[in-house]
């Protein structure tokens, strides 16, 4: 019977450590119709879909906010991820500057190292940028 309960325990704990270390990430699916990289194959439907989702959620914020989430445009953390493709883009403080992530999960991983979060921050508003003068 003590075989069956390290076996239980086991799937048990084996199910919490991939349930945290996905963490963010299981919210890719919304993301591949919301990455700025063209259609990428995808319908048309579906990027003028996630846009409209994007754009509903940022018009939450107030717009001092907004203007700081569309210089950002991704999620320091989860860099893949465009603010607002999950929810309201949600704003903390990193040593006194506003940084923007997609979701509750990513905070803790973008306060654990505070100097790496702006140095990110501060590539993604490069991108950014970079890409709105390529158009």
């Amino acid at each position: 019977m003590s075989c069956v309960k390290y076996l239980t325990a086991g799937v048990l704990l084996g199910m919490a450590v991939i349930f945290l270390a996905a963490g963010c990430h299981d919210h890719g699916n919304n993301q591949a119709a919301a990455t700025n990289s063209g259609t990428g194959g995808q319908a048309p439907q579906a990027k003028e879909s996630a846009e409209t989702v994007i754009q509903a959620e940022r018009a939450k914020l107030s717009e001092e906010d907004r203007k700081l989430v569309d210089a950002q445009e991704w999620c320091v953390v989860s860099t893949d991820n465009r603010l607002g493709i999950m929810k309201e883009p949600i704003k903390i403080l990193v040593k006194d500057q506003p940084v923007f992530l997609c979701c509750k999960h990513c905070e803790k991983l973008a306060l654990k190292d505070p100097d790496a979060t702006l140095v990110k921050l501060e590539e993604l508003k490069v991108k950014k940028l970079t890409q709105i003068s390529a158009k």
